[in-house]
């Protein structure tokens, strides 16, 4: 069922900012009336094509540790988004201040800041899209392989605003970089799967490293990007070691 279509049939006014999800998860401390996590999305992404409210998975009721009886799923956006035991969806007319939304949980600076910087709270901001990441899946690092015969690496790649656009991968520690083959998503949002060929040279110690971009350019770091308390966000190049015999 998509998010979309539930909102419409309940009614948005034009002073809609954002939605609130709230779960039926209960507070470590015990306590039924102690909210545990609220977490909510801009209005405008809320009734995008995308999102939606799910109670199937695979054939069969959404298992308890996925969230049954419902889950709300928003592509593209953190995980803390998707609303796990959904029992109550509102609208609200500012961005939401549920628990986990404020103070620095699950939001980044406004503003560049050096490693370690006692960021003030009114200058975080919430995480929205997500950044473009790949991992290596295939070989398991430190994996012995032959030297001067292609060696078959593969692994998946996601976007936080869609498809990805390319995939590349580097046995060099970044200095050169080889184009690897990209399979289409299956839907939007979905994980790509990508494969690439590699031979190393002779024998001796190697990394491989994975970098996607996606479709408006932006590629993976090869260092960590931009300092945050929390340590949200870090989508630098996945890489693995392979041992050339």
């Amino acid at each position: 069922m998509r998010l979309k279509d539930v909102l419409a049939k309940a009614g948005v006014k034009d002073s809609a900012v954002y939605t609130a999800h709230y779960g039926n998860d209960v507070h470590l401390s015990g306590d039924s009336e102690k909210e545990v996590i609220s977490r909510g999305v801009p209005i405008d992404n809320a009734m995008a094509e995308d999102g939606i409210i799910a109670w199937d998975m695979n054939g069969q009721d959404i298992p308890a540790l996925h969230g049954f009886p419902l889950r709300l799923v928003i592509p593209g956006y953190p995980g803390s988004a998707c609303q796990k035991y959904l029992t109550k969806i509102t609208i609200r007319d500012q961005e939401h201040d549920g628990a986990k939304m404020t103070g620095y949980s699950y939001r980044l600076p406004a503003y560049p800041v050096s490693p370690g910087t006692e960021v003030p709270e009114q200058d975080m901001v919430v995480m929205t899209e997500m950044p473009v990441k790949s991992l290596v899946t295939f070989p398991r690092t430190g994996t012995e392989v032959a030297s001067g015969t292609a060696s078959e690496v593969r692994g998946h790649a996601w976007a936080g605003n869609g498809d990805v656009a390319a995939m590349h991968v580097s046995i060099d520690f970044g200095q050169t970089w080889q184009e690897a083959k990209l399979d289409p998503p299956p839907n939007r949002f979905a994980w790509q799967r990508w494969r690439a060929d590699v031979t190393l040279p002779q024998a001796g110690y190697y990394e491989v490293w994975a970098r996607a971009t996606d479709k408006n350019g932006l590629s993976q770091p090869v260092t960590t990007p931009g300092w945050n308390p929390r340590g949200y966000g870090n989508n630098m190049v996945h890489r693995i070691a392979l041992i050339a015999t």
